[in-house]
């Protein structure tokens, strides 16, 4: 009985409600809901596309961008050599010939770029 009674109110309800709708604006949302359903498979088939085409491209520079990080690893560490080196003889420099760096401030006015955190 007490189902009976939760079917006839439920049914009750259901006609009440939908009194309150008009049915073409139903009608009106369905379309609309269909319409965008089509725009966003659409984009979701563009966006799929663009991820394989990117996938792809990726993978042909892959090889060349490792390759020159390798070779840019290898220049830094050349030329940390170098100056360290180029350090080393002005400090020999300067220790034979105090008189020919007068102010060594004065002469080297760039960042010394060892004391920066690296990034």
């Amino acid at each position: 009985m007490e189902k009976e009674w939760i079917g006839a109110a439920s049914e009750a309800v259901a006609t009440e409600f939908k009194t309150l709708i008009d049915p073409q604006d139903v009608d009106s949302l369905k379309q609309l809901q269909h319409l965008i359903l089509g725009r966003l498979q659409d984009s979701n088939a563009v966006l799929s596309h663009f991820n394989e085409y990117s996938e792809n491209c990726l993978s042909e520079v892959s090889g060349d961008f490792a390759r020159n990080t390798r070779l840019l690893k290898s220049i830094k560490s050349d030329l940390d050599y170098i100056f360290q080196k180029l350090r080393t003889i002005k400090a020999k420099l300067i220790a034979t010939y105090p008189d020919a760096f007068p102010d060594e401030a004065a002469l080297d006015r760039r960042p010394d770029l060892e004391v920066l955190p690296p990034h």
